[in-house]
């Protein structure tokens, strides 16, 4: 995860002897739809209300952000945040608001409530939910077939290929409960739940950090490489062990981290590029992390300009880039809408936390569209790259107490 300092809350003596106790779960309890929540390893946030929504229009999306910002401030706003969701495509709308009001806390990691588990999904909601795979498994395994055999031609190196499950339910969801079950299964990651339009909620966990900016200091946690983890703990040891030499997943990993290297670049200086990675873990998955620091080279770059610099990174799209776009779209039998975008937030100073929109659901009144990819690369194999979007499914599946 992203190795940014956390934030604890001042103290006097006046104040209580912890006073981060209850103040992050606080907020995870205040969640409603229609709100903004997001949990990151730095703080914790919970928008209420619109004060400004960011237009959709011609010009660059930093600069709409921008100037909804500067609009916001303008009209009185003491200190406006944009937050929500980029889609994949950035040429379609963003649903990015200022709230009216904004809550912040430190992050959940600071507060020993989050340890306190979630209530478990009901087993009567669980059996009345229908499962959906949209492609079934043979067709994505044959699509990931396809596209290794044109990698060997020379036509590409590498694809990321999603599939999606939907499950429908004879009764509404309960959200509130599921960014609960999300966010205390994975207090260090990045939790978010966001409205996407009328009636509609995006939400997840996302283990990965695409890019912040405080100040100057510019942080970037690319993954790529992955394994699904075991409850056995020998088993979950080896499979972690195997990961780190696996000579196929440190290839992708080196793919993704060089395009965010040379990414950054123009903007930074002085950018701190580890030689090997390290391990992440998730309650689902192992994956290859390395944490890319920097300083920007002017105060003026956005994180949201750093953010749209880097996207989509070979990590959720392929390279070269064009060309992965392409073989996504005659591959995927579905928009993928905001499913391997940003979510995050972003202040009038230009700091923010733009996270790659994984491990995350699209949420209707009665209906839940989860996604997973897997990066495809000439060594990969059909079975296996079926099997890890099966357990990159897990994450959200825990969340309803559905399975495949």
């Amino acid at each position: 995860m992203s190795t940014a300092p956390q934030v604890a809350a001042p103290r006097t003596t006046a104040e209580p002897a912890h006073p981060a106790v209850g103040v992050a779960t606080g907020l995870l309890n205040s969640f409603v739809p229609g709100a903004r929540f997001l949990g990151t390893p730095t703080r914790t946030l919970l928008g209420e209300g619109v004060h400004s929504e960011v237009p959709h229009g011609e010009r660059p999306l930093p600069l709409r952000v921008a100037a909804t910002l500067a609009a916001a401030r303008a009209a009185g706003h003491a200190a406006p945040v944009v937050m929500g969701a980029i889609p994949f495509d950035q040429e379609a709308p963003a649903a990015l608001a200022v709230p009216d009001v904004l809550h912040t806390a430190p992050p959940l990691t600071a507060d020993p409530l989050v340890a306190l588990p979630a209530d478990p999904p009901s087993p009567a909601d669980a059996d009345d939910l229908t499962v959906h795979q949209e492609p079934a498994p043979e067709k994505y395994g044959a699509s990931v077939a396809a596209a290794v055999e044109r990698m060997w031609k020379g036509e590409f190196s590498k694809v990321v290929l999603a599939r999606t499950l939907r499950l429908d339910a004879v009764r509404p969801f309960d959200l509130p409960a599921m960014l609960q079950r999300l966010a205390r299964r994975d207090p260090s990651g990045y939790t978010f739940a966001l409205p996407t339009g009328p009636d509609r909620t995006l939400l997840g966990a996302s283990p990965e950090l695409l890019v912040s900016r405080h100040g100057t200091r510019v942080v970037a946690n690319p993954l790529a490489g992955s394994v699904p983890r075991s409850d056995d703990l020998a088993e979950d040891v080896r499979r972690a062990a195997a990961l780190l030499e696996s000579a196929k997943d440190l290839h992708e990993h080196a793919v993704v981290v060089n395009a965010v290297q040379e990414s950054l670049a123009p903007h930074c200086t002085g950018l701190t590029v580890p030689a090997e990675p390290t391990l992440v873990r998730t309650a689902t998955m192992w994956h290859l992390s390395t944490t890319v620091t920097g300083t920007l080279r002017s105060p003026d770059t956005t994180a949201l300009e750093l953010g749209c610099a880097l996207h989509p990174t070979p990590a959720v799209c392929g390279t070269p880039t064009d060309t992965a776009r392409r073989v996504i779209r005659e591959s995927e039998p579905f928009d993928r809408g905001f499913f391997t975008g940003m979510v995050g937030w972003g202040d009038a100073d230009g700091d923010g936390e733009w996270v790659v929109t994984i491990r995350c659901a699209e949420a209707g009144p009665t209906s839940l569209r989860l996604y997973a990819g897997a990066g495809v690369v000439a060594a990969s194999e059909p079975d296996a790259e079926t099997a890890e979007t099966a357990a990159k499914f897990r994450t959200f599946l825990g969340a309803v107490g559905a399975q495949l």
